[in-house]
């Protein structure tokens, strides 16, 4: 089932994600839900919270990407409960970013190139490892949202000032994307 995906201004985004347990309801149809809903957004990462749910659920897709990295041909996976233990900050990248939260809005961020993570896999077990290049700037900007951050929280102030009419509208439900979405209600 395809999940409407939580835009900018819902309160969840902004809410630290808790860590799951193997008897958390429906887990498996979750998951099969969240690579659905990634699929039909065109996205290559999916956060719970982004679909509304206030826990550390990640599922990322780069296969769409292996024409250009062919090392990330057969890359699909669920993370469960992960964590960035430590950024290596020694060597950084700047890259513009984008999210299935804040459409139509693309900012340049930069992030460490290097991060030591910890996570657990669909049968919960553990993984302890160092993830460099490309996977490790999509796993910072998806782990972010497990955080109550989103990738804008990274760029300038005067970056922000002037993209905040666009932030606004967001907010106001004006935007249109090819995706279900769940804007903010406003009373």
């Amino acid at each position: 089932m395809i999940l409407p995906i939580y835009i900018y201004g819902q309160p969840v985004l902004r809410k630290v994600a808790e860590d799951i347990t193997p008897d958390y309801p429906e887990l498996q149809q979750l998951v099969a839900n969240m690579w659905e809903t990634l699929a039909d957004s065109e996205g290559i990462g999916l956060a719970a919270p982004q679909v509304g749910l206030p826990i550390r659920l990640v599922v990322i897709d780069l296969r769409p990407l292996a024409e250009d990295m062919p090392e990330y041909k057969d890359f699909h996976q669920v993370y469960i409960n992960p964590h960035i233990v430590e950024k290596d900050d020694t060597q950084t990248d700047t890259s513009e970013e984008g999210c299935l939260s804040l459409p139509a809005i693309h900012e340049k961020v930069t992030r460490p190139t290097r991060i030591h993570v910890t996570w657990q896999d669909e049968q919960f077990q553990q993984h302890d490892e160092w993830v460099e290049g490309y996977l490790a700037r999509v796993m910072q900007h998806e782990f972010d949202h497990l955080d109550g951050h989103m990738f804008i929280d990274h760029i300038s102030p005067l970056r922000k000032q002037l993209i905040k009419s666009k932030l606004k509208a967001l907010t106001q439900g004006r935007y249109r994307c090819g995706y279900k979405t769940k804007p903010v209600v406003r009373r």
